[in-house]
């Protein structure tokens, strides 16, 4: 039995956008949009990974303000799971990859997504159209 290994995106949302980033590396995904994120290393927790992603990556600090449904597979024994996170310090400045991108529920569409984050796609967009709290 092969033991799943996680991996975290994160859905940054500020407002109604989503912050998305465009992969550099490797060449099989070189150029495909992403949630940002990374490995959850061993013993450690998911929650507690994003943000040291986010940090890492982008040189940003952020808070998990929760999880989109679902997970996707994406290669042999990784499997990813999506948190939804706010910023808290700093702006998102790319660093692991060549741009990043905020995109409204009806942008999410015009890049091209890398394979695991497409389930994401739909949660998010709901997400993203849901009405601000105290708004209406």
């Amino acid at each position: 039995m092969t033991i799943m290994r996680e991996v975290v995106g994160v859905a940054l949302v500020e407002g109604a956008r989503v912050l998305a980033a465009r992969r550099s590396r490797p060449l099989s995904l070189a150029g495909l949009w992403e949630f940002p994120g990374g490995k959850v290393e061993p013993g450690e927790d998911p929650g507690a990974a994003a943000v040291r992603e986010m940090a890492e990556e982008l040189g940003c600090a952020v808070a998990v303000t929760g999880w989109l449904d679902g997970e996707s597979t994406i290669s042999g024994d990784l499997v990813l799971r999506v948190a939804t996170a706010r910023l808290t310090a700093g702006d998102p400045v790319p660093t692991e990859h060549d741009a990043v991108r905020w995109l409204g529920s009806s942008q999410l569409g015009e890049v091209r997504w890398a394979q695991a984050d497409v389930p994401f796609l739909a949660p998010l967009r709901a997400l993203l159209d849901a009405p601000l709290p105290g708004a209406g």
